[in-house]
């Protein structure tokens, strides 16, 4: 999905700040837009202010400055219970004390739901989280996952339009926590629901997400689709943060016509698509991801820069062999190749040449 304008965005930060002591801000002056059906993830380390934009437009932190706007109307002082969100969090935070059913029961009761309607809602989202055999059971009855599934009935049991969801798979395990990615996908994309979902987990964003808002220091560094976001990141934090990157580093030589000519600091040179860099002599961090780079000549398209390499390490990683090189003065130089039969199995000390195309080089801001 592209940028939504503010005007017909469902849900719509602007100019939002936040600060608990007058002083710092959490978050500095964010605008984010998007549409309603829309499933959207904020991504970023601990501390980017990713978990307060949630809170806030949950209404469990209220913004120091600026507007938060649900389907056009400003709801920053509208109490959470008012705001007809559903909320799923890491902690399932169900009931201990009541049954399954009567934990997605409470928030029909709250909505002055009747009985037999309930009843009905109830069934409904258990059967949709495939737990329709489970209500009554308590929590404590249930495994991890089970237990997640019921959070997630209940935030869509009162069938609200928008879902908010922090770290909600962050307690289960790596296959529980896969499968749940694409039920959790399915279900919002089914019923329609606009979800706002925190991580800190990049595979988890890209996999499940129309488009990702990366944080850092309390800043959209970058809003766009998942594909986007690896192929094209705007800047060094971007690069870095989503999926495995090569960095060298370098000193703008040449700039024009979409090129830029890069002399690394080993002294090599290199041709790149200038994107976050402007003038000669500017410092760069040049990114190239480790599956565009080939190190078979016979693979070498025409245009291809080439560099001498040696061999550090070669690992079997099942469907992929992981080889780290040392290129251009870098001991972190990793590139990944498909198993396949004409693979060759690298051995340490080998010296190779390796390359990659212009295009798949990426100059970005010296961190």
């Amino acid at each position: 999905m592209g940028q939504t304008t503010a005007d017909a965005a469902y849900v719509a930060f602007e100019r939002v700040q936040k600060s608990y002591d007058g002083v710092s801000l959490v978050v500095k002056d964010l605008n984010l837009s998007m549409p309603k059906g829309e499933f959207l993830t904020m991504l970023g380390p601990s501390g980017s202010g990713k978990t307060t934009c949630l809170m806030m437009l949950a209404g469990f932190e209220t913004a120091t400055h600026g507007e938060i706007k649900l389907a056009g109307k400003n709801i920053n002082n509208i109490p959470p219970h008012k705001r007809g969100i559903g909320m799923v969090f890491q902690n399932y935070a169900l009931f201990p004390h009541m049954t399954v059913a009567e934990n997605l029961s409470f928030p029909l009761e709250v909505r002055k739901i009747g009985k037999s309607e309930r009843e009905d809602k109830v069934r409904h989202a258990l059967d949709m989280v495939q737990m329709g055999a489970f209500g009554g059971r308590r929590p404590s009855q249930l495994s991890g996952g089970q237990q997640q599934r019921v959070a997630l009935a209940r935030a869509l049991v009162f069938q609200p339009e928008l879902v908010l969801m922090d770290e909600p798979l962050g307690a289960l395990d790596k296959q529980l926590r896969e499968k749940m990615q694409f039920e959790i996908t399915h279900l919002a994309h089914d019923l329609g629901i606009t979800t706002v979902y925190v991580t800190h987990d990049q595979t988890e964003a890209l996999t499940m997400s129309d488009r990702v808002a990366v944080f850092n220091d309390g800043r959209i560094q970058q809003l766009a689709p998942p594909d986007q976001l690896y192929e094209a990141p705007e800047n060094s934090f971007v690069a870095q943060f989503i999926g495995e990157n090569n960095r060298l580093m370098g000193t703008v030589k040449e700039i024009g016509g979409g090129i830029c000519v890069v002399r690394l600091d080993s002294g090599d040179e290199i041709d790149a698509k200038p994107v976050n860099v402007s003038k000669v002599g500017e410092r760069t961090q040049v990114s190239i991801r480790p599956e565009r780079v080939e190190i078979n000549k016979t693979r070498l398209r025409d245009g291809a820069h080439t560099l001498k390499a040696e061999v550090l390490e070669f690992i079997f990683m099942g469907d992929i062999f992981r080889t780290r090189l040392r290129v251009a003065g870098s001991d972190d130089f990793v590139i990944k190749t498909r198993n396949a039969p004409d693979q060759v199995r690298l051995q340490p000390g080998t010296q190779i040449e390796i390359g990659w195309l212009p295009g798949d080089c990426r100059a970005l801001d010296a961190p």
